[in-house]
């Protein structure tokens, strides 16, 4: 079993890298292999709309050429996903919006991309806008058929300047049920055939 993470905040060792490390610890732990895409850095573009992938059906971005189309090929090849997000103004980055939107819509014009694939969302937040954020990646899961296992809290972690986030022992917490879960779900799913 595989899952792949993207850590879509604009630092590549910030409070988000380490709540999603938290996570994959516990996958690790548990032998499935964990891969990490950062988007800080890269060439990320938003979807244009141009309804190619609905064209070729291949699975893939036939629009745009970046960092995003190979995530969304390490995507197709992962049992899970999770993305995370800090928060700036009250929601996702704008490179977690063009994930999410380039993802999606090759998703919808191939829905086996992503159904029953398991999926969790991580949000690093100094204060306001984690729940929003958290919703919107969320709206990916579940329009995809995706399976959302759940944790001691929502997924959350509470940090400011890079590395604060380590001061949140109940967000550190639930990062790691978090890891636990998707864990016992993934084998389960394995198990059902899905």
């Amino acid at each position: 079993m595989r899952v792949v993470a993207f850590n879509c905040s604009a630092r590549k060792d910030g409070n988000t890298a380490r709540l999603i490390e938290r996570v994959l610890v516990e996958l690790r732990h548990e032998g499935i292999e964990t891969e990490t895409f950062t988007l800080a850095g890269k060439r990320v573009h938003g979807c244009t709309a141009c309804m190619k992938c609905r064209e070729t059906l291949d699975r893939r971005c036939s629009g745009i050429n970046d960092y995003v189309s190979e995530c969304i090929e390490a995507i197709d090849g992962a049992d899970g996903v999770i993305i995370g997000s800090p928060v700036y103004f009250a929601d996702i980055t704008p490179e977690a919006k063009a994930l999410i939107d380039r993802v999606g819509y090759v998703a919808r014009a191939n829905p086996e991309l992503l159904r029953r694939k398991v999926g969790a969302a991580v949000i690093a937040v100094r204060r306001g806008g984690a729940i929003h954020a958290f919703d919107s990646i969320n709206h990916l899961f579940l329009i995809s058929e995706m399976i959302v296992p759940g944790s001691s809290y929502w997924n959350i972690g509470i940090g400011g300047p890079a590395g604060a986030v380590e001061s949140d022992e109940e967000g550190l917490q639930t990062m790691a049920r978090l890891g636990q879960n998707m864990a016992w779900l993934l084998k389960r799913v394995r198990e059902d055939g899905c």
